[in-house]
């Protein structure tokens, strides 16, 4: 079996939703959070996604060199979705030097004195770089809507801004929205991946991390504690990508149940995003080409 070919035939399309009239309104409940092994066997799994990750430093390469675009990965998911090793594993062949890895945990003062998306506009990558967010502005939207008491007395915004919460979650999504397409409009399209993990698959991951004292440390009380609001926030995941997806930032809602297939999927999908964008290595000119040469025959003739 070629299995680079088999990674190439991987439709990717299937996970993706963009908000348009064809794809009609998201529910997560049409997207599986399992399908069919795409690999055969541990080896080819590894084989399958070095390919893949030589694939993508080797376009992120040519991205840096073309230094006109720059990309925004956001990963978003529940406890235990994989999200820190999935980004671990899909971009462990890029060059350190293209990527920006920024992992978003409970805002600090400094950022609650700010706008909502100041910390993500502080963290955003570089033309020719890949930016990952794990978490993003997104949280704002997602666990602040299902504990809204988070805005009310934790955030610091006028009280008067917040006595309409589903106005306070629509001019979220606006804003949101309205960011990503500045952002495109500026040469950094946005991919956002929702790791969609199922409750059973959750639960047996976070009992992994208590039994498996090596795991210990990865455990969290809290995990338990939100695993308790599951349907609110199935139902905000769902808001959220219906009110965001578009064309130029769409959601791939990436099964999760099998990490290895996940990453896969993944790694796939960003190989044929950066595969649409129009960049190039520069090209040299008649002039440039013969400077190249003298220099050539000076290093030779050391």
């Amino acid at each position: 079996m070629n299995s680079e070919n088999e990674s190439l035939h991987l439709k990717t399309e299937q996970f993706r939703f963009s908000g348009s009239e064809e794809s009609g309104k998201f529910s997560i409940s049409d997207f599986p959070t399992k399908i069919d092994d795409l690999y055969e066997s541990k080896e080819q799994y590894e084989t399958l996604l070095s390919s893949l990750t030589v694939e993508l430093n080797a376009l992120q390469e040519k991205m840096y060199a073309h230094n006109r675009y720059g990309l925004l990965t956001i990963f978003q998911a529940m406890d235990a979705a994989g999200k820190d090793s999935t980004i671990q594993h899909v971009f462990s062949g890029v060059n350190p030097l293209g990527m920006r890895v920024h992992s978003f945990k409970r805002p600090t003062d400094q950022e609650l004195d700010h706008d909502f998306l100041w910390r993500n506009l502080i963290n955003l990558p570089e033309r020719g770089t890949i930016g990952i967010f794990n978490r993003s502005y997104y949280e704002e939207v997602l666990v602040v809507k299902v504990h809204p008491e988070i805005l009310t007395q934790t955030q610091r915004l006028p009280e008067e801004r917040t006595t309409d919460l589903d106005k306070v979650w629509k001019q979220r999504y606006k804003d949101i929205r309205n960011f990503e397409t500045y952002l495109n409009r500026n040469g950094f399209p946005v991919l956002k991946f929702f790791l969609n993990v199922s409750k059973k698959e959750q639960g047996d991951r976070l009992i992994d991390r208590i039994e498996d004292p090596s795991k210990n440390w990865k455990f969290d009380d809290q995990d338990v504690v939100e695993r308790g609001f599951w349907k609110q926030y199935m139902q905000a995941y769902e808001d959220a990508v219906n009110a965001t997806a578009t064309n130029k930032a769409p959601w791939y809602v990436i099964p999760a149940d099998d990490k290895k297939n996940m990453r896969l999927i993944v790694a796939k999908v960003l190989v044929d995003e950066l595969k649409n964008l129009k960049f190039e290595y520069p090209k040299v000119n008649k002039r440039q080409q013969k400077n190249l040469q003298e220099l050539l025959k000076v290093i030779k003739g050391e």
